[in-house]
């Protein structure tokens, strides 16, 4: 699988001090339906949306602090909140969008079909790839017990180290959080060792690090590539921009293209299409069964 080359682009117009969109800096090629211009996903800069993702952005980045990770590590870790079956939890999302999305404005059950639809299409021998792709976001039913949108969706990053300036918004939205201005937290490294493994970081809460705990807790079979897209897919400082890589180990650098060839798949297969979700079901619950099966502790 191809390593992506990533290049650096910046925003422009009147949202230029917010900082570079991420995303810009990665543009895999789109494999499954080049009509779609690239430059439509990801709109950080203008468009309906705007102000809503900008004001979630504003208080993840406020909020999101080393104690506040920590804390909410302890409330998710033991798995004790429902139980319930994956599709019961994929479909549950029908009661959710996402504010942070400037892409879509639709129901996140959809995007979870269109995107295993659209790595269904191109990897029809890998299952597990598909069902990643249809559970990916389904840890953003912790916004459903309680937790505001910014503590489970949007783009992830390190803390307890320095922000970079590839996190969207970077800017000025950093400046209430404590940690910007702690001198054992605004360095390179900050509480962090070189090369520690990304497994060792604390990054900001969010709807990837939930769905993580839940399938490692559940003991899911799903492969090591299939967990570094789920609990890395929102980092996109590091597999879109490069950022980071001085926290990376061996084995973190060997995940990188699995995560970069699902993130295209992320991306690029939003559309106001939508599936027909009651005729793909049957399919994708043979794949639920074969890795995650049963009732599930979330």
């Amino acid at each position: 699988m191809d390593n992506y080359v990533a290049g650096l682009s910046l925003f422009g117009g009147k949202n230029a001090n917010l900082g570079p969109d991420p995303s810009l800096a990665y543009r895999p090629n789109l494999e499954m339906n080049d009509t779609i211009e690239r430059k439509d996903y990801r709109n950080f800069e203008n468009g309906s949306l705007i102000d809503r993702v900008f004001n979630t952005y504003k208080l993840m980045h406020t909020n999101q602090t080393l104690d506040f990770v920590n804390q909410k590590h302890s409330v998710w870790a033991s798995c004790n909140h429902t139980q319930m079956k994956m599709m019961d939890a994929i479909m549950s999302l029908d009661k959710l969008v996402d504010e942070s999305d400037p892409d879509v404005d639709f129901p996140n059950s959809f995007h979870a079909f269109q995107t295993a639809e659209g790595i269904r299409q191109a990897h029809p021998d890998n299952d597990w790839f598909q069902l990643v792709g249809l559970i990916h976001d389904v840890g953003k039913t912790m916004a459903f017990w309680g937790e505001p949108q910014w503590a489970v969706v949007g783009d992830t990053f390190p803390v307890g180290c320095k922000f970079q300036n590839s996190i969207v918004f970077r800017g000025n939205t950093f400046l209430d959080n404590p940690d910007e201005k702690s001198p054992s937290y605004n360095t390179e490294y900050g509480i962090h060792e070189t090369n520690c493994g990304l497994d060792k970081v604390f990054m900001s809460w969010g709807h990837d690090e939930c769905l993580y705990r839940v399938l490692k807790y559940n003991n899911c079979s799903i492969p090591d590539q299939g967990l570094y897209m789920i609990r890395f897919h929102s980092f996109y400082p590091w597999h879109s921009h490069g950022d980071y890589m001085h926290l990376c180990n061996e084995k973190d650098l060997l995940m990188l293209p699995w995560v970069q060839q699902f993130n295209k798949f992320d991306l690029y297969t939003k559309t106001t299409e939508l599936p027909d979700v009651d005729k793909l079901k049957p399919y994708y619950q043979s794949l639920i069964d074969k890795y995650c099966p049963g009732i599930l502790k979330w």
